[in-house]
């Protein structure tokens, strides 16, 4: 198994992945009783030696819901063969690992409505009570 490569600041050595296989649930034809293809793969984000401590203060936070002591699994039971489903686990790990590695988006500038914007809401308003108004039935 090679390394996973999540940014260009982190990079997963193979020795840190621990995978798990099994049978995958649901119709499979005859091998479907006989082949592990279920993958399921961990990675220890509190105790790994290979994140900087800078990020993983923010993986841990960011992936908190899906963290169990720690350790971050996907599970990959799609396709029939092992290769496939391992390709698909270590794609969804990669993806979710580089998202919880992006940095915060900037923070909003508070702005205010143009003068020229007040004045056209203002107007637009104008206009629709007019035409609103003009609608109305006269009750004599």
């Amino acid at each position: 198994m090679a390394d996973l490569e999540v940014n260009r600041h982190l990079v997963i050595p193979a020795a840190e992945l621990r995978e798990r296989f099994s049978r995958s649930s649901g119709p499979g034809g005859q091998g479907v009783n006989t082949t592990d293809s279920r993958v399921e793969l961990s990675f220890d984000v509190a105790r790994s030696p290979s994140v900087p401590p800078w990020l993983r203060d923010r993986l841990l936070a960011r992936l908190s819901s899906r963290l169990v002591d720690g350790v971050l699994t996907v599970v990959a039971s799609e396709r029939r063969a092992q290769l496939a489903n391992r390709n698909t686990a270590r794609a969804r790990m990669a993806s979710l690992l580089r998202a919880a590695a992006e940095p915060p988006p900037p923070r909003r500038r508070p702005t205010k409505p143009s003068r020229g914007a007040k004045e056209r809401r203002l107007a637009q308003k104008r206009r629709r009570s007019e035409t609103k108004r003009t609608r109305r039935t006269l009750d004599d």
